[in-house]
């Protein structure tokens, strides 16, 4: 320390706050390096001494207190190790501050990058979700609505009415089959007529090519093809088919039937039998229903009654 004159001890006493003691020298004390918390460790003090009031300018103490408490923090805090725990400058009974020290105001980076994440997090997944629960709730409502459409096209079945047949040739005649045995040969040629109507009321309906058959016993004499074709909705119409057969070799069923003319005298019983399926296009391929007519009639003919209609209406059976 370099000796100091009576007026400038006299102006630093002056310009010094009275309640500040005079100290000529002073040391920090700052823990060990492999201190922990709750352990009692050496204390090693820093042999540098930190100039006196005295030697400096009055605005030097409050800086050099700063500084201390500053390094005196920096030093501590350096001395954690990875397992042990931060301790917050706030904690008044741990780090040793003076009271009236404003306290340290921690950095919410890392919580605030959290929050971020998640909110954008949260943000992304709702979008996904919506998305999602909008194809699974259209296809449950289309197929909701595609049952609904088919249950109540179902019961639309079209119906069919019978109306008469009209032989117009009934001839039995000897003969002989394609491999040259001799047997009776018939041959037949008759008209059909039904009305096909659609009962469907937002549909309307394709209808097949199908066969109509005409049994001798279990003998089929005739056939006819009921030619495809499609019926509004709410509509019927008059179909006629065809159903003949030439030359059909009988094999000995025809002994009760034939004549010497070629002609029966006697009436003979037949059976007609046929079935109509049909589709409907409701809502395109995906509701697509279908009906099957199975009709069956029993048919007599009379020789009396040769290019004369018969009426089928009380003949037939619908399934």
């Amino acid at each position: 320390m370099h000796a100091k004159t009576d007026s400038e001890v006299t102006s630093l006493d002056a310009s010094s706050p009275a309640r500040s003691p005079r100290r000529q020298v002073y040391y920090v004390q700052s823990p060990s390096r492999d201190s922990h918390d709750g352990e009692k460790t050496t204390t090693s003090f820093h042999s540098t001494p930190v100039l006196s009031p005295v030697g400096s300018p009055p605005h030097s103490h409050s800086s050099l207190g700063r500084h201390s408490r500053e390094s005196s923090t920096s030093r501590f805090s350096g001395s954690l190790k990875p397992g042990s725990r931060k301790i917050s400058p706030n904690d008044g009974s741990r780090d040793g501050h003076r009271k009236g020290q404003k306290p340290w105001k921690e950095c919410d980076v890392i919580e605030e990058e959290g929050l971020l994440e998640d909110e954008e997090r949260q943000k992304g997944v709702p979008r996904r979700c919506y998305v999602l629960a909008f194809v699974l709730g259209f296809f449950v409502l289309f197929s909701i609505f595609s049952l609904i459409l088919w249950g109540a096209s179902k019961p639309m079945k079209p119906t069919i009415t019978m109306k008469s047949i009209t032989f117009e040739q009934f001839k039995i005649q000897a003969g002989s089959d394609s491999t040259g045995v001799a047997t009776d040969m018939i041959s037949v040629n008759s008209t059909v007529k039904f009305t096909y109507r659609n009962t469907g009321t937002f549909f309307g309906v394709h209808v097949s090519s199908i066969p109509l058959d005409l049994y001798y016993s279990d003998l089929n004499i005739a056939s006819g093809i009921l030619k495809k074709f499609y019926q509004r909705r709410k509509s019927q119409r008059l179909v006629t088919v065809t159903v003949m057969g030439d030359q059909i070799p009988m094999y000995g069923s025809g002994a009760a039937m034939s004549s010497s003319t070629g002609t029966t005298t006697v009436p003979v019983h037949l059976t007609l039998n046929f079935v109509i399926r049909s589709k409907a296009y409701v809502l395109g391929k995906l509701v697509k229903p279908k009906f099957y007519n199975n009709i069956q009639c029993s048919v007599t003919y009379d020789p009396k009654k040769l290019n004369a209609a018969t009426s089928l209406a009380k003949s037939c059976t619908y399934d």
